[in-house]
């Protein structure tokens, strides 16, 4: 399991329709809540799909 806290910023391997790879981390548990950073929309993704899909975590929220 990818230790992924919410706040973070994460780049996809796949682009969104709107052309933007980078999406915020807004809720985190069996399923993702991610907010799109070129055009806001909010989608919710099963985990398994969502960090098979994460290229590289770009900057992660709060302390560690």
């Amino acid at each position: 399991m990818m230790q992924v806290q919410v706040g973070d910023i994460l780049e996809m391997k796949k682009q969104h329709p709107c052309g933007s790879n980078k999406w915020e981390l807004m809720r985190v548990g069996m399923d993702f809540r991610m907010k799109c950073l070129g055009c806001g929309r909010e989608v919710m993704v099963a985990r398994v799909k969502a960090e098979r899909n994460i290229k590289k975590v770009i900057k992660k929220s709060g302390t560690e």
